[in-house]
């Protein structure tokens, strides 16, 4: 993938902006403006072409890239169109630019293959002229919260997400727990507990804990809805297909407690994962049951396919009672905010107008767009229950909202939270980016992370 020296027969890959093409165009020889007509290279966004030597081989690589996202997907198209060789960077980019570049190339060579054979084909390696650790780490997490996510759910239960937390836990010397099945009863989890009781596949909460105990805590709660038949409140045939990501939330967490670790960012990390598999049986929890959760709140489930925020209520109130620096939770979450905002930008809110301000600031310096939507308590309402002391799913306007409003209900105010709602998963593909699972607000919420720890002792 990388190259961590300049071959003397790499080729050089000249990446251009829009604006850039036409004086680079005034270098080309004669015959090499020939070759860029024939292959109809206009040098718009997008478009790549391999320029000929005099004796048949491979001169240069042209590549024009849309300035206004950066350079992370400047090289993405690259990486798995290039022919074997080695090749090198011809532009004026900074050591971050470059950095960047490097982490296009990467995920541009990702394939998910575990249940195919993959292409006998050796990949292109690039010398982007930086050190590429920092982009191999970011390459590496992003690739484990997709290979996660693409997992078919008879391969991705609650038991094989515990054994990928655990792998990862042994990987950086963290140490990993988990309640299993009635475990989660004794050590009071019981929303957990009702949604995941049905399926063969025990529910879990699964916990990771590394760093050194000086530094400031920071808890991660992600979403492990292996897979989601919707329960008695059945979805569609149409809307299940794809409910092998429900347990996107976890893969988000996973890949930054990957990235947090891997990187040494100074923090006590804690992970919380409560793992289930929304099931239907005798045994399933239905519309009209009260639950008891670990807070003490009785929540009336008015949908058994609001289960995410059910589990998540719980694994939010067992990570407010240390008392972090703050909490970030991911999930799968609401068909709502995918309508509001697409299945391509994160939705994110926060009960902190810092949280939020910072938050929608690194969207900028981070080149990945997250967007914040209010938690306008007046809507809670719309979870009102007369038996209970709310419900867990409200009316059909603004779903995204009270879904937040509902886990808002579990986090202390003087607790700073942050909530994505995510799609984690592309429906369209796009260079370095195929259709399929997908880390989503990663770039986005690492930035931010080290902008407020990196310095912290």
């Amino acid at each position: 993938m990388f190259t961590h020296a300049k071959a003397i027969t790499s080729t050089a890959i000249y990446p251009l902006t829009n604006q850039g093409w036409e004086n680079f165009r005034a270098s080309l020889t004669e015959a090499e403006r020939n070759w860029l007509r024939l292959n109809q290279f206009k040098g718009k966004a997008g478009q790549s072409c391999l320029l000929p030597d005099a004796h048949g081989g491979l001169s240069k690589v042209l590549v024009v890239y849309d300035a206004s996202e950066g350079t992370r997907w400047a090289l993405a198209g690259l990486a798995d169109t290039l022919p074997a060789g080695g090749y090198h960077l011809e532009c004026g980019w900074n050591a971050e630019e470059r950095s960047e570049a490097a982490i296009g190339w990467g995920l541009g060579c990702y394939k998910f293959n575990a249940f195919r054979q993959a292409e006998n084909k050796t990949p292109p390696s690039l010398y982007a002229g930086v050190n590429t650790a920092r982009a191999e780490a970011f390459i590496q997490a992003v690739a484990l919260v997709r290979d996660l996510v693409n997992q078919p759910a008879n391969h991705m239960m609650p038991q094989h997400l515990a054994a990928a937390a655990e792998r990862l836990a042994n990987e950086h010397s963290a140490a990993f727990s988990q309640l299993v099945g009635d475990e989660l009863l004794q050590h009071h989890y019981p929303a957990v507990h009702a949604v995941g009781r049905a399926s063969a596949h025990a529910p879990r909460m699964l916990e990771i804990n590394w760093g050194e105990s000086a530094h400031p805590l920071l808890t991660l709660v992600g979403k492990g809805v292996c897979f989601d038949t919707g329960g008695l409140d059945i979805k569609p045939s149409q809307y299940m297909r794809l409910m092998k990501k429900d347990m996107g939330g976890a893969a988000h967490v996973l890949g930054l407690a990957k990235l947090i670790m891997q990187l040494q960012l100074p923090v006590r990390l804690r992970v919380l994962i409560p793992a289930v598999d929304n099931a239907i049986a005798g045994d399933a929890f239905r519309p009209g049951d009260i639950l008891a959760t670990r807070a003490g709140k009785q929540v009336e489930v008015d949908n058994t396919d609001a289960e995410g925020r059910l589990i998540l209520c719980d694994a939010l109130a067992a990570a407010a009672e240390q008392q972090p620096d703050l909490i970030v939770d991911f999930a799968t979450l609401t068909g709502a905010a995918r309508v509001a905002l697409g299945t391509e930008i994160p939705v994110f809110f926060s009960n902190n107008r810092g949280v939020t301000a910072n938050l929608q600031s690194v969207a900028e310096t981070s080149h990945e767009l997250i967007w914040n939507l209010p938690l306008h308590k007046p809507y809670f309402e719309q979870l009102k229950s007369q038996f209970a002391d709310f419900t867990n799913s409200g009316g059909s306007y603004g779903g995204a909202i009270t879904a937040a409003l509902f886990l808002n209900e579990f986090v202390p105010e003087s607790i700073p939270w942050a909530h994505f709602d995510v799609m984690a998963w592309n429906n369209r593909s796009r260079p370095g980016r195929p259709i399929g699972g997908e880390a989503m607000g990663l770039f986005a919420v690492y930035r931010y992370f080290e902008s407020i720890y990196q310095f912290k002792e």
